[in-house]
């Protein structure tokens, strides 16, 4: 997944050793250490709100994977071992050849969204608001089905958006389309704005065979940052 179209050019960051496991940390959820003190815009003429980062005091960022491609046992282990919560933005077509492999994630404290049935990142261009709106209702019906939970929030494939498409998440019940300016990638840090995370920063990962690199590259530029990995849905109090 690559930024939408007129994003700002990303700045690479140094890589951390690929072979370095990220250590355990003792990370606070939400609940026990942060009150919210953002308002999650609502729906409005039909629209859904697009969140592209959440404006808070709080020194916290939040951890999003997307698609589901790459599965590997190592993959939750190391998830569990850094204790960390994730916004899981699964695509339905990736994962139905195991959806049990999420069900340990989501044991952790993740939680599963909506990446949509199969991940068109052509879909604004080439969709119609029917054909979006049942790429969106598909997974919507998979996830609830899989993970015992409706997604509330919309992830679209490659970031990019239109009216139409925040159209049809409002009217599949979702509250939000969700972008990012950070990106964990082959085993380090891209920016869209600056060079370190920023409180508040939405990061984007993948579940792809680098997983390992870009989980330490994140956990380097959070540590560093003085940042606490909170859950995005915890922090998204709807109006």
């Amino acid at each position: 997944m690559e930024p939408a179209a007129g994003a700002p050019s990303p700045v690479m960051v140094s890589s951390p050793d690929p072979s370095v496991t990220p250590s355990p940390t003792s990370s606070k959820r939400l609940r026990k250490t942060f009150t919210p003190d953002y308002r999650l815009p609502p729906v409005q003429n039909g629209l859904a709100p697009v969140i592209t980062r959440i404006q808070t005091q709080h020194p916290v960022v939040f951890l999003t994977i997307d698609d589901g491609i790459a599965k590997t046992p190592r993959m939750p282990e190391l998830m569990a071992e850094s204790d960390l919560p994730a916004t899981l933005f699964l695509t339905r077509n990736y994962v139905q050849d195991n959806p049990d492999f999420f069900k340990a994630l989501k044991a952790q404290g993740s939680l599963v969204e909506n990446h949509t049935v199969s991940h068109n990142i052509n879909m604004v261009r080439d969709m119609s608001y029917s054909q979006q709106l049942a790429e969106i209702t598909g997974m919507q019906t998979y996830a609830e089905q899989q993970y015992g939970r409706r997604p509330t929030l919309f992830r679209p494939p490659g970031g990019a958006y239109s009216n139409v498409m925040r159209k049809a998440v409002a009217d599949a019940g979702l509250k939000a389309i969700i972008t990012w300016e950070a990106k964990a990638n082959s085993g380090h840090m891209d920016y869209q704005v600056g060079n370190t995370l920023r409180p508040g920063d939405i990061v984007l990962m993948h579940f792809r065979p680098e997983f390992a690199a870009d989980l330490a590259a994140f956990r380097q530029a959070q540590t560093a940052a003085g940042l606490e990995v909170v859950l995005l849905e915890d922090f998204l109090v709807a109006t």
